[in-house]
């Protein structure tokens, strides 16, 4: 995950803050947005612990906002801005989320396969908040601490990290020779 691009929950919710009035939208792909018959079902606090492919372990939290889309019309109007923030209200009444989780978006229907995404921009458009989604991509992140992801030119495997080869170190004998204990000599 590429968390230096990714939104925080406190932001998120700042930014939603700002604007209880409006209507709040979420756009999926270019021009297409969720049906204003949305519903907010569920937010989920995931704490994520991972080993990638070199070894290393990391953490980090994703919180994560589901919207469903019913079948049929409920209503032609999306939920304001304000009705969203009293559902995150009453959800962290029951579970408190980590102000520095990063915050995704799980959306799917019948032509977009169910998935999470970013909050890439909040927009305002009128009299709509607009959440702008952008999926998440996969990465290696080996490259991010200067590793190489894959197989090198000479064969070494995939997420090893780059070291640069230790010189070699020639060790002096410092002690004069007639100077040294040896077995049966009485020095010690």
């Amino acid at each position: 995950m590429n968390q230096s691009e990714a939104i925080n929950w406190k932001t998120f919710k700042e930014q939603l803050a700002q604007k209880p009035e409006l209507t709040l939208q979420f756009q999926y792909a270019e021009n297409k947005r969720v049906k204003a018959s949305y519903h907010l079902t569920e937010i989920k606090q995931a704490a994520i612990t991972s080993v990638d492919g070199g070894g290393v372990m990391d953490t980090w939290t994703e919180i994560v906002v589901q919207l469903w889309e019913p079948q049929e019309k409920q209503q032609d109007r999306a939920m304001k801005v304000e009705k969203a923030l009293s559902i995150i209200e009453l959800v962290e009444k029951s579970l408190p989320l980590k102000p520095n989780g990063t915050v995704k978006i799980e959306f799917g229907n019948s032509e977009f396969d169910t998935r999470q995404m970013f909050p890439n921009e909040v927009l305002i458009e009128g009299e709509n908040l607009v959440v702008d989604l952008r999926p998440d991509a996969v990465q290696c992140k080996a490259i991010g601490r200067g590793g190489s992801c894959g197989t090198t030119e000479s064969g070494k495997e995939c997420c090893t990290p780059i070291v640069a080869e230790k010189p070699k170190v020639a060790l002096k004998n410092l002690v004069v020779a007639d100077a040294c204990c040896t077995p049966g000599s009485g020095c010690c």
